[in-house]
């Protein structure tokens, strides 16, 4: 058996985080490298995801990659269909299709000792080995399962967002969207004209702000043409949300509180007068409005949900689901309505929940588990990629990652810091290189400390949130506390002393 892997460098998952891996790769002069997809495409979620209505929910200047900027977005807010011409354009751009592998999926990751390299077992039985990983699975897992009774006996048609079956001919059709998370505030106001009823069903009311999504003038789109322009304006977004930030981290909790509570409690009077003014019926404005903080749970942008509910064909359930039937769905209160299709809108298992991390799925040096670390200890990295315990391997969307307005600007800045590991572990000529104990414990010690205000908000101020925001330890793991500046020059500029670069075959010492 020879002891060379099969790869110097696996990328798995070809999202946005790796084509950013792929792309950065190649700029730091690294061409030997694979990236393993699932599917049969790039993108990730945006090519999962062609619901009716998909689009981003940030601006397009903001949604894209620094080394690719893209000046002639159509619109403010792209669609999804824009976006995914956009990855699969970026990929083709810097050459990144012949470094793809596609209809390959990895369920299992273990760490070679002996032959200093990693072990991918994929889900076709074939073993892949690479000296260095870079997991670039994403934020959107799974779908999450629903956990509704008697789904199985629905006669009609179950659609989810992310297996749209665009071939299904919606005209006069009664259909439930179950959930009002984003992908439910986008499609339902796009099918709301074709069906012949509609019924949202809400477990929680969600914010939802108007999108002001106009054509983007051609003149505007002249002057991001010009070099410097387009990143001079991200920056100035970045500079203007800095001091935000940075306030929320180093603010006493005692004066912190107060704040956040007359915070909310403005946001709600307000939020509360402007659904009264565009929803004809007061008690579905009512039913409509939120009784937690808007920061607690993701906002919603849409210029159409709220407005949808005054069509004499839509209608908002706010009663719990007994169960599914073999016509439609039976709510708490007994009422069973019928339906031709039901739409699970219900949210994915996300990168910041323990029980994403499967025991077994990641096993490290001497044994060590991912799935079961973080079920012990709580989802926890350093500086957002990387675990003590997993020698060469990095997650480019880790728990305490998004400190940053766009995805794009997040999973540049963790790709540049595993290549830069990468890169410097090649120059010692390194077998192995891992962030030690001590570096990782230090770095989730300084996220729990400065994540004090945000924990208090989403934790004890708006606590029974059902929220993504918050996992299932009751740990805020989604957001990092820290600017999107400070992350990024955290990312470029991590001492190396936090590493252990090691070219022999001693341990690094048993994990604790």
């Amino acid at each position: 058996m020879t002891t060379q892997p099969d790869h110097e460098i696996v990328v798995i998952g070809a999202g946005p985080g790796g084509i950013a891996a792929g792309v950065l790769l190649k700029r730091a002069g690294i061409e030997e490298f694979t990236i393993l997809e699932r599917a049969g495409e790039v993108g990730g979620s945006w090519r999962d995801n062609s619901y009716p209505g998909i689009s981003v929910d940030v601006p397009g200047l903001i949604y894209q990659y620094s080394f690719a900027r893209k000046a002639d977005w159509p619109t403010a807010f792209p669609t999804g269909a824009e976006v995914q011409a956009y990855h699969q354009d970026v990929a083709r751009r810097f050459g990144l299709y012949r470094h793809l592998r596609f209809h390959t999926e990895i369920v299992r990751e273990v760490w070679d000792e002996k032959h200093r390299r990693w072990t991918l077992h994929t889900a076709a039985d074939e073993i892949i080995t690479a000296r260095f990983v870079i997991s670039a699975v994403g934020a959107f897992l799974r779908p999450k399962a629903e956990g509704i009774s008697g789904l199985d006996d629905f006669t009609g048609t179950v659609l989810r967002p992310a297996t749209w079956d665009h071939a299904l001919d919606l005209a006069g059709k009664r259909v439930a969207v179950v959930g009002t998370g984003a992908s439910s505030v986008q499609l339902t106001p796009a099918i709301a004209p074709e069906v012949a009823h509609l019924d949202v069903y809400q477990r929680t009311p969600v914010w939802c702000m108007p999108k002001p999504n106009s054509p983007v003038p051609r003149w505007f789109q002249a002057a991001l043409r010009v070099p410097g322009v387009a990143a001079a304006l991200r920056g100035m977004m970045l500079l203007g949300l800095e001091p935000i930030a940075r306030l929320a981290t180093i603010m006493p909790l005692a004066v912190a509180k107060p704040m956040m509570a007359a915070f909310d409690s403005l946001a709600k009077r307000a939020y509360r007068r402007y659904l009264r003014r565009i929803i004809d019926d007061p008690e579905t404005a009512a039913a409509l409005t939120p009784d937690y903080g808007p920061m607690a749970k993701r906002v919603t942008l849409s210029a159409g949900y709220p407005a949808v509910f005054n069509r004499d064909n839509v209608g908002l359930v706010a009663d719990d689901i007994e169960r599914i039937t073999e016509q439609g769905i039976l709510a708490a209160d007994g009422t069973e309505r019928k339906y031709d299709i039901i739409v699970l809108a219900t949210g994915y298992e996300m990168y910041t929940d323990p029980e994403s991390y499967v025991e077994g799925a990641v096993v490290g040096r001497d044994g060590f588990d991912l799935g079961r670390f973080f079920g012990a200890h709580g989802v926890q990295t350093y500086e957002g990629v990387a675990v003590a315990g997993l020698p060469n391997r990095w997650m480019l969307v880790g728990p305490y990652t998004m400190a940053d307005i766009g995805w794009h600007g997040m999973v540049e800045t963790t790709a540049s810091h595993a290549i830069r590991a990468i890169v410097e572990a090649r120059r010692r000529r390194a077998s192995t290189v891992e962030v030690s104990e001590q570096a990782h414990a230090a770095h989730h010690a300084e996220i729990r400390r400065r994540g004090q205000v945000l924990r208090y908000y989403v934790e004890t101020q708006n606590k029974g949130t059902r929220t993504y925001y918050r996992n299932s330890h009751g740990d805020v793991a989604y957001f990092r506390p820290a600017g999107a500046l400070e992350t990024r020059w955290r990312g470029r500029h991590f001492p190396f002393s936090d590493y252990h670069f090691d070219a022999n075959q001693s341990r690094l010492g048993p994990r604790k």
